[in-house]
């Protein structure tokens, strides 16, 4: 069974930007929304609000209004929501775990807003089962046209990018849009070399020609499986994260893949999916493999 669409909300400008996207989406895939806002008592609060049961009823309000907003727009979507007292990063990647995906706002440059600042935004988007989506407050559904691609980063060997290869081909589908698959290659060093790739490289005529090979490689079973989506291939030398970056003026979205790296100071997402966030003007979708 596919879970809803769900939308992490704290009142900025970035998280309903956020709540419009997923509210987009919702109705593009015909899901369900679900609207999560987590939330923490503060006893110095301003006066209206310095009770729990106070700041409870403000929270609910302030969701409510945006929610309304989104039926308003979308009168035919099912929209739930749920306001949960407790740590926000726990309450979203629970969240995330049923869930299609989970859509969260996104300053870009800086860290991302609200209620997942520094730490905890990395930990939401490093532990979270699914996909998760970052949208800037300036996001607009006109951006979503044709013309305007899916951008999607295929690295390794197919089945380390399936997942975010499955997520465009599936957006791509859902608005008529191209994906453009970029693969960035980089001259290894020559230690690199073994005997056995050495013969695949020379089998397949030198560098460049390996990496367009292992781009179609990857790509076929998702070309098979949605034959209507129209489909760029882009091989490039140059760092992963430069070139996706390079062709971010094209994209309606980008998508990256990750693998959450775990060290003594908390999760990492690598260097590729936190470069496209910090820089990427369009929402910018991170899907986890194994």
């Amino acid at each position: 069974m596919t879970g809803p669409i769900t939308a992490g909300v704290d009142g900025t400008d970035e998280s309903l930007a956020a709540l419009a996207w997923a509210a987009r989406e919702a109705v593009r895939r015909d899901l369900g929304l679900r609207v999560v806002h987590a939330w923490r008592f503060q006893p110095d609060a301003a006066a209206d609000v310095a009770d729990r049961q106070a700041q409870e009823r403000w929270v609910r309000d302030a969701v409510e209004r945006a929610v309304a907003t989104v039926a308003e727009r979308h009168p035919g979507l099912a929209v739930t929501t749920d306001v949960v007292e407790g740590r926000p990063a726990e309450t979203l990647a629970d969240a995330a775990a049923d869930a299609e995906m989970l859509v969260l706002g996104s300053r870009g440059h800086a860290a991302v807003v609200g209620f997942l600042l520094g730490s905890v935004g990395q930990q939401v988007i490093a532990e979270a089962a699914g996909p998760v989506v970052l949208v800037r407050a300036g996001d607009k559904a006109s951006s979503e046209v044709a013309g305007h691609e899916i951008v999607v980063g295929q690295q390794g060997e197919p089945e380390d990018s399936a997942p975010a290869l499955r997520f465009a081909f599936e957006t791509a589908a859902a608005r008529g849009a191209t994906v453009r698959a970029v693969r960035a290659w980089t001259l290894p060093p020559v230690f690199a070399y073994s005997p056995a790739s050495l013969k695949l490289l020379d089998d397949a005529g030198g560098l460049e020609p390996y990496e367009k090979k292992a781009l179609a490689d990857a790509l076929r079973p998702w070309r098979e499986r949605f034959p209507d989506v129209h489909v760029v291939e882009h091989v490039e030398m140059g760092s992963a994260g430069q070139v996706l970056l390079s062709v971010a003026g094209r994209a309606q979205l980008m998508v990256v893949g990750r693998r959450a790296h775990r060290t003594a100071v908390g999760a990492r997402i690598g260097s590729v999916a936190h470069g496209v966030l910090h820089h990427a003007d369009c929402p910018v979708a991170v899907v986890p493999h194994d």
